[in-house]
């Protein structure tokens, strides 16, 4: 059995004069980061790695996980191929995981994250939301056999507010 949480970045700012890679994370990601990463740290086990994309609203958001999940640093790493916005590129590290890890993170970007959750998953995400959250499980030992599997948990910011 495999287990794939994946999480796309925290709603990131557009109003620094900066190239869409360095783009940081507005105050309500930072806010929105905080609170999934600590409902999802608290009511879910920790993954054996995290890998997220080296953009830097992915990474903040990464951070946010790693720290609630007191992920170690050896088992944190960024991959620019999840810089990726069709989706081949993750699918392509996603089965290159280390077979030994059952639970992996993996921090991104859309619309190859909303592509994915729905290819791979059981369940139809419309848009995976800033810092939505997925849970994917699949019967498998060897991650590159990576197909269709279940959809487990969904966790976005909007189930979390009381507005």
């Amino acid at each position: 059995m495999k287990t794939l949480y994946m999480a796309r970045h925290a709603k990131s700012s557009w109003k620094h004069d900066v190239i869409d890679h360095q783009r940081p994370l507005k105050g309500r990601g930072k806010r929105d980061g905080k609170l999934v990463s600590e409902y999802v740290a608290t009511n879910y086990k920790a993954p054996q790695k995290m890998i997220s994309s080296d953009a830097v609203r992915a990474l903040t958001t990464a951070h946010y996980f790693k720290d609630t999940f007191k992920v170690a640093d050896a088992d944190f790493t960024t991959n620019h191929s999840l810089y990726d916005f069709s989706g081949q590129n993750v699918m392509d590290v996603i089965k290159s995981l280390d077979n030994n890890q059952d639970c992996v993170m993996i921090v991104g970007h859309n619309h190859a994250f909303t592509s994915i959750v729905n290819m791979l998953g059981s369940e139809y995400i419309d848009n995976l939301p800033t810092c939505g959250f997925v849970i994917l499980e699949f019967d498998i030992d060897d991650w590159s056999q990576v197909s269709t599997g279940k959809t487990t948990t969904m966790v976005f910011p909007r189930h979390l507010k009381n507005d």
